[in-house]
């Protein structure tokens, strides 16, 4: 289709601001949704891009994002009234500059909308087979039903294509019939798909498990809470059973505009939860202001209802808080995907973290979240997905039955994420169940003072044991372990109690310490927290 086919379309609405002529005969190949900057990694040419302008932040930020889409070949450039009510001048500028058609996307006119017509009438074009499930699609919507099962299942009886939509993480989201995943699939494929993406292969990517071979496609859309298109951790990705390199260039477009409708499909239901979005930083904004708690609760009462029913009787609530750093991830996206398994959750950004309001059901037996559970069946494709110089923290507070203790909890939740800060890996968490031990403090301690702390103990040991291989080290950290008991220690380190006497002795010995004394062995157990593995 041309962009001309576009503007004559009454239902769109659309205006042009600039790019008459033979501009208007542009063919569209394609459609892309984003507010990156930089989008030029996800375009291929010929498409039609639409953006809501959160990339503009004044007249210079104009000229280079028109270029970028001009050296990657798009066909047009349609920006939405939405966010400022009209699209500044300096874009329409730069846009008349180099020559790119430039439309006005009134704010009542939806980007599914036209996502949906271009990818129909494009499609139409390219294959018969892949309008025919467009169509029978938008019937299905417009009946009031349908979303991306609906599209999977179409897959399956037009195509006898055995489809699965996953998240970036590996998480089932949606499935062509009764057809499901071979446990760890996922995971797997959405490993393999980072790694192709590091290695900047264009996808579609392919990945064998268990002898299987799929085809992974990218399922992008406008983006969630974080601005601009979603990062790799926070993609949908469509996984169809079958080898994609040896399909024909028509079948892969065919494909790769189902993705697309899956996309709008997508920024259709993220867009519904706009509502619990704004909640939860009324929320937020309310603590951090130090509201009474009846203000609080009165805004919880809104914000329930408008997750699930289970949250609108919800007794219990937590808080999670998360933190990324050097990579292009919004963290309240991540976080969305990270508890989805877990319950409906409102997002919202508090300072530098996003902090999720999680309600827990009454139901007996269910327990708390921690970061482990939160964290530990994505924590491969997450290490992966941040690359050497990404980081995600994670805090989880314990379960609080009322608003009064909301602030507590928002505040155990930010201070186990600043904990799991402190420690060492790409992917790292701390939860409520740790804020009652000495090992909350540990990681606060600075380097040189746990490094001088630790030598004036230890290092007399280390050094007698490297000499006459005696073991005080290991009979130290034994002794401890058995609470200062003789025989037990004895026991566990197949030696007689004599043996194990003349051992504390000599560690009482060298280091000028008291192991009957209370304080030394505090000291002492602290030392070897302190100085970790490499002890």
């Amino acid at each position: 289709m041309r962009l001309r086919t576009l503007l004559e379309t009454e239902s769109l609405g659309l205006r042009l601001l600039g790019g008459e002529g033979a501009g208007l005969d542009r063919r569209v190949r394609g459609v892309m949704t984003t507010d990156l900057r930089d989008p030029s990694r996800y375009l291929r040419g010929g498409e039609l891009v639409l953006t809501g302008l959160a990339w503009w932040r004044g007249p210079r930020d104009s000229e280079p994002f028109v270029r970028i889409l001009v050296e990657a070949g798009v066909a047009g450039l349609a920006a939405g009234e939405a966010e400022f009510g009209s699209v500044p001048d300096d874009l329409t500028a730069a846009c008349a500059r180099h020559r790119l058609p430039l439309f006005a996307v009134a704010e009542e006119v939806g980007f599914a909308e036209i996502t949906e017509h271009v990818v129909r009438r494009v499609s139409s074009e390219r294959a018969g087979d892949l309008a025919a499930v467009v169509e029978r699609h938008r019937r299905l919507m417009s009946a009031g039903g349908g979303g991306p099962r609906a599209v999977l299942d179409l897959l399956a009886s037009d195509l006898d294509l055995t489809a699965w939509l996953i998240s970036a993480t590996g998480r089932p989201i949606a499935a062509s019939g009764r057809a499901a995943l071979p446990g760890g699939a996922g995971a797997e494929l959405a490993v393999g798909r980072l790694a192709a993406t590091r290695a900047g292969r264009p996808g579609p990517w392919t990945g064998r498990v268990a002898g299987t071979v799929y085809s992974v496609f990218r399922v992008n859309g406008a983006g969630g809470v974080g601005v601009g298109a979603r990062g790799p951790l926070s993609d949908w990705l469509l996984v169809v059973r079958a080898d994609a390199r040896d399909w024909s260039e028509r079948r892969l477009d065919l494909l790769d505009g189902v993705a697309r409708l899956i996309a709008a499909e997508r920024d259709r239901a993220d867009a519904a939860r706009s509502v619990p979005r704004r909640l939860a930083r009324e929320v937020l904004d309310l603590l951090g202001a130090g509201a009474p708690p009846a203000e609080v609760a009165a805004r919880l009462r809104v914000l329930a209802p408008a997750l699930s029913e289970v949250a609108a009787h919800a007794p219990r609530w937590q808080v999670v808080a998360a933190r990324v750093e050097g990579v292009d991830e919004a963290a309240g996206d991540l976080l969305e995907e990270l508890l989805a398994p877990f319950a409906e959750v409102a997002v919202g950004q508090g300072g530098d973290e996003a902090v999720a309001l999680v309600p827990l059901s009454a139901a007996d037996g269910e327990e708390p979240l921690s970061a482990e559970a939160v964290l530990g069946p994505a924590r491969r494709v997450l290490e992966g997905g941040l690359g050497p110089g990404g980081r995600l923290t994670l805090g989880v507070s314990a379960a609080v039955p009322s608003a009064e203790g909301l602030r507590g909890a928002w505040e155990e939740a930010r201070h186990g994420r600043r904990v799991a800060a402190a420690r060492q890996g790409r992917v790292s968490g701390a939860g409520h169940e740790e804020l009652a031990s000495h090992v909350l403090l540990l990681p606060f301690v600075p380097d040189e003072v746990r490094g001088a702390f630790t030598a004036r103990l230890l290092e007399p040991l280390r050094a007698y044991d490297r000499r006459h291989r005696a073991g005080l080290m290991a009979t130290l950290e034994a002794f401890l372990a058995a609470d200062g008991s003789w025989t037990r220690c004895a026991a566990r380190l197949h030696l007689h109690v004599n043996t194990l006497r003349y051992r504390i002795g000599r560690i009482e010995q060298l280091t000028g310490r008291d192991l009957a004394r209370l304080e030394d062995k505090v000291d002492f157990f602290l030392a070897l927290r302190l100085a970790g593995p490499e002890r």
